[in-house]
């Protein structure tokens, strides 16, 4: 894809969630790094998808993105704006251009509320027209995500689990935003639903202008909308690439383990594939090893993996990766 300007820009974000003991008086007594220093950008219209193991901390650098969560430490810029750096009160005003997709479609309704008070609750909670035109918006925003309009008045448990992903799309499409992180869309639907779902997303980009972080664990879907992917290892990223380029010039051990994982539709070349199986689990995220955080399972680590923590490089052009041995 031709290079576009940058939408946001993260520098070494860093968000750790402290461990505590005591009733009366906490002490803290250790930290879970689910995020352990990531830089990166997103260019305007783009897909970047971010992949890894679950726990590998994926949800929490796209919910840090967006200051759901408070990063520990580092930047995120959206445009010339450091989100970082504003309040509740001043990111509110931003939340019109940033939004969020959640996983699960079942517990991200309210089930309590019809389609209509979901989709028109961002518009009500920024002062958005009058009731009568949100009810005219939340009417387009179903025509757009492929829903009746007549379906308004319906409450999410008549609903199947696909087409309650498509009402949660519209409720995140109600204010016209401009960035949205997708955290793991797909992941809580049937299979045969996924890919029009992913369809879906891939419409209202072209058509909307939209720039998407698409978190997943499924290379083959994640390869299917995305323009680049970053894959991410126990809070910190390992390697990023165009989605061609990553699986055609694999650098990092751990990347070919998840590709090698991943099966294929040709018969022929799923017999001749050669396997990459790691040994042992992800190490806990309170206390990651030294040095590489992946030299514990890396099938060609050597004594410098233990010891000292790879550097982030671009070795090829708009190829990123952290090994010692690339």
């Amino acid at each position: 894809m031709t290079k576009e300007k940058v939408l946001i820009r993260v520098e070494n974000l860093v968000k750790h969630f402290p461990i505590t003991e005591g009733i009366v008086f906490q002490k803290q007594v250790g930290a879970v790094k689910a995020v352990d220093g990531l830089s990166f950008d997103i260019r305007e219209k783009e897909t970047l998808g971010l992949v890894g193991e679950s726990g590998c901390g994926k949800s929490t650098t796209g919910r840090t993105i967006l200051q759901m969560h408070r990063p520990t430490s580092g930047k995120v810029y959206y445009r010339d704006t450091e989100l970082t750096a504003l309040s509740n009160k001043e990111l509110r005003g931003l939340r019109t251009d940033i939004q969020f997709i959640f996983q699960d479609p079942y517990a991200s309704l309210n089930p309590r509320k019809t389609v209509n008070n979901i989709i028109a609750e961002p518009l009500k909670i920024h002062n958005i027209g009058t009731p009568e035109e949100r009810q005219d918006r939340v009417r387009e925003l179903l025509s757009l995500v492929g829903l009746n309009p007549a379906f308004v008045n319906r409450y999410p448990h008549e609903f199947s689990g696909g087409q309650r992903q498509r009402i949660g799309i519209a409720r995140a499409l109600a204010l016209n935003p401009e960035f949205i992180v997708c955290d793991e869309p797909i992941s809580a639907l049937d299979v045969s639903v996924q890919a029009q779902v992913v369809n879906l997303l891939k419409k209202l980009q072209r058509e909307l202008g939209l720039t998407y972080l698409f978190i997943a664990h499924d290379l083959s879907m994640v390869r299917h909308i995305s323009d680049r992917i970053a894959v991410m290892y126990l809070g910190k990223l390992v390697e990023l690439a165009g989605r061609d380029e990553l699986h055609n010039n694999t650098l990092h051990p751990y990347t070919q383990a998840l590709l090698s994982a991943a099966p294929t539709p040709n018969p022929a070349a799923e017999r001749k594939r050669e396997r990459v199986v790691l040994q042992g689990g992800v190490p806990s995220p309170v206390n990651p090893p030294s040095g590489c955080h992946f030299h514990t399972r890396c099938p060609i680590a050597e004594d410098i993996c233990k010891v000292d923590e790879p550097v982030w490089r671009e070795i090829e052009n708009e190829h990123w990766v952290a090994c010692h041995l690339r």
